[in-house]
């Protein structure tokens, strides 16, 4: 894909590759910006993360060499990123590739992230300090329990949207309520969606689960042997706040437990593995309901990103990109 080869009318193509952890994500788009001449653009909230390589399984070394890759490990654990921060990069990446005559590619299964890129974000003002300080402050009082019963009073709405374990996303929409008077459900609603400046094609896996779990309790103990361990030690050792998303990585309090002598290494493994299949069965389940909500194109793929499922990918990837260029 060039620029110069395409209608300069017509919205520049964006292409989205997303599933459930363990499903092939990387390996198909570093596969896919081979033969599209593409940038892959992290999508993965714990992927901008540069302390849990392993864990997290970004791509090695050699693979980001091979093609470009942007917003991985751009991050220290100890500084919090956002779906509005990721989104204003990944935009800023995004026109990089356009204007290099590259195909972007944005891969990853945070679905927070791709429907701020696809849906666009609430034009929610800034929070009051105090307002923000009040909440963290019940957060840290009464935990999970408090801030749902909170929620529910003063935005019934969006605490019946919301996972209710979600303590991060239950306080922000408990401060957007009481800094704005208005329901964050009715600030989303406000919001500009990528379908205005791009042409975008989402990607999806959804593979049978039994396979998938059973690759991730696979993959979880190679990267206990690669070292994964010595990055959540490494993690430990910073002396962070056990709320900020780098330590809530999934696998990070397990294997933590294991370290801080709470727990055998066999039940810290287990648990871990345990952990990411839940993880993986929310995405599957976000997936299946949101993503043709999200995405104005979508293509479901019901097997891993595997090499025999290439051929089918590259044959949607070819029709979009030819409607893209004519």
């Amino acid at each position: 894909m060039r620029r110069s080869d395409r209608d300069p009318a017509r919205r520049p193509p964006v292409l989205v590759l997303t599933g459930p952890t363990a499903c092939g994500k990387s390996g198909a788009a570093l596969a896919v910006a081979r033969a599209w001449d593409g940038v892959v653009v992290n999508a993965d909230s714990m992927q901008v993360y540069r302390d849990l390589r392993l864990l997290t399984a970004r791509p090695a070394p050699a693979e980001e060499a091979t093609v470009p890759h942007r917003l991985y490990g751009i991050l220290p654990a100890a500084e919090p990123c956002s779906a509005e921060r990721w989104r204003h990069w990944a935009r800023v990446e995004v026109a990089a590739a356009h204007a290099a005559g590259r195909l972007p590619i944005l891969v990853g299964g945070t679905g927070l992230y791709l429907r701020a890129f696809l849906r666009g974000l609430a034009p929610v003002p800034d929070i009051p300090g105090e307002i923000r300080a009040s909440v963290r402050a019940l957060q840290g009082e009464g935990g999970a329990p408090a801030l749902r019963r909170t929620l529910a009073a003063e935005d019934p709405a969006m605490a019946a949207r919301l996972n209710p374990d979600d303590q991060q996303r239950q306080a922000r929409a408990l401060e957007v309520v009481r800094a704005t008077g208005r329901s964050l459900d009715a600030w989303q609603r406000e919001a500009v969606p990528a379908s205005r400046d791009y042409d975008v094609l989402t990607l999806a896996a959804l593979p049978p689960r039994r396979p998938l779990y059973a690759k991730i309790d696979r993959r979880l103990a190679q990267m206990v042997e690669q070292g994964a361990l010595d990055e959540v030690q490494e993690l430990l050792d910073q002396d962070l706040d056990p709320r900020i998303p780098a330590m809530k990585a999934v696998g990070v309090p397990q294997l933590a437990g294991y370290l801080r002598g709470e727990v055998a290494f066999a039940d810290a493994l287990a648990r871990a593995q345990r952990a990411t299949r839940q993880y993986a069965k929310r995405q599957l389940t976000w997936l299946r309901h949101q993503t043709p909500r999200d995405a104005g194109k979508a293509a479901f793929v019901y097997a891993q990103f595997s090499e025999s499922a290439m051929p089918l990918l590259f044959n949607e990837i070819r029709e979009f990109m030819l409607t893209a260029q004519a």
